[in-house]
């Protein structure tokens, strides 16, 4: 099940008895998991009825006889198993036992006054286990990995509502832009805006725009995107903004390297027939950054980022082995690009 989906199932009052929460992307399974507990114990009860047990320091038989144990003062218990990394492929330490044949009888029938969750944050399920089969099969599962575009702009609008504010489209594109898509930075900005903005008011571009500052892996974005429409004064401007914030011009060109040489990754693999998720998984990159890469690296022929990448380089060993002052070898940079682009 989406994350989407089940956040609606959970505000519905419609909590499972048996959890698996899988993937890498942490402020999902955290937000679910808050959702699932603040949805079925009061304040009071999460002091008598709730249980975490770290599977590296605690074995599963423990965590299953407090799910059999009934919960005090009647209502609900809730259990949680957290890195439960036998549901991968990875060998046990050694140093706990785990009888995942007691997990496996107890997933058949899961006790009816129990929530029972299972917290795997792992880009990869070992789908051969019985354990992985029985916990889809007989619970609620949420793969926990990074949202793609009409997610990430859904989750903003409900995450918006959460706080009583409506987002304009434009305001919307701008703030995950902004954000790179990053969900725990998203969620503070959002919180923010929200106050700013008031009760049922309605976020706008220019409110984001004069509330959420750029962070330096956005300016470094906005100014390769300079490069890539051949823009070269508003790279320049960037650049110069940076120097001013104590950027150091080093840090800079590495950052330039790194978008360049993703732009680079992205269109060798589009070449190959592989798709936006396919790539951001190849990648390790957020699918989001992925589509504008897409976007940016059809503005190249192969042989241009090759190029840049080597221009930087070179600019990047002068100035380690002080053969060129450092802003006069970006400097050269960038009047050698407006040169080719005029």
């Amino acid at each position: 099940m989406s994350y989407i989906d089940l956040i609606k199932q959970i505000k519905k009052g419609s909590v499972s008895p048996l959890y698996l929460l899988a993937g890498t992307e942490e402020y999902l399974i955290e937000d679910t998991l808050h959702r699932i507990i603040e949805r079925t114990l009061s304040e009071e009860e999460k002091e008598f009825n709730l249980s975490k047990f770290d599977m590296k320091e605690y074995s599963v038989d423990v965590a299953i006889e407090e799910a059999y144990t009934f919960p005090f003062m009647g209502g609900k218990r809730i259990v949680i198993l957290k890195d439960a990394y036998f549901f991968t492929s990875a060998k046990e330490s050694g140093k706990v036992e785990h009888n995942l044949k007691k997990l496996e009888a107890y997933m058949e029938s899961p006790a009816p006054e129990t929530v029972f969750i299972i917290q795997a944050p792992y880009e990869k399920l070992d789908e051969r286990k019985k354990i992985v089969k029985l916990a889809k099969k007989n619970g609620e599962y949420l793969d926990g990995c990074a949202l793609d575009e009409r997610e990430l702009y859904q989750w903003l609008i409900d995450r918006g509502h959460d706080h009583h504010v409506e987002f304009d489209k434009p305001a919307a594109e701008l703030l995950i832009s902004l954000t790179g898509g990053q969900l725990m930075l998203l969620a503070s900005e959002i919180k923010k805006l929200a106050i700013h903005t008031g009760e049922g008011g309605t976020v706008t571009e220019t409110i984001v725009q004069s509330l959420v500052p750029r962070s330096l892996e956005q300016n470094i974005f906005s100014l390769v995107d300079g490069v890539v429409k051949r823009d070269i004064s508003k790279s320049w401007k960037i650049y110069l903004d940076l120097l001013k914030q104590k950027e150091e011009p080093l840090k800079i060109i590495a950052l330039m390297v790194r978008q360049f040489r993703i732009l680079f990754q992205v269109k060798q693999l589009t070449g190959q027939g592989y798709g936006q998720k396919q790539i951001a998984a190849n990648l390790k990159l957020h699918p989001y950054a992925v589509k504008l890469a897409m976007g940016q690296a059809k503005q190249f022929k192969d042989e241009e980022l090759l190029d840049l990448l080597d221009q930087l380089a070179d600019i990047d060993y002068n100035i380690k082995t002080g053969r060129m002052d450092k802003s006069l070898a970006v400097e050269i940079f960038f009047s050698k690009r407006a040169k080719i682009y005029t």
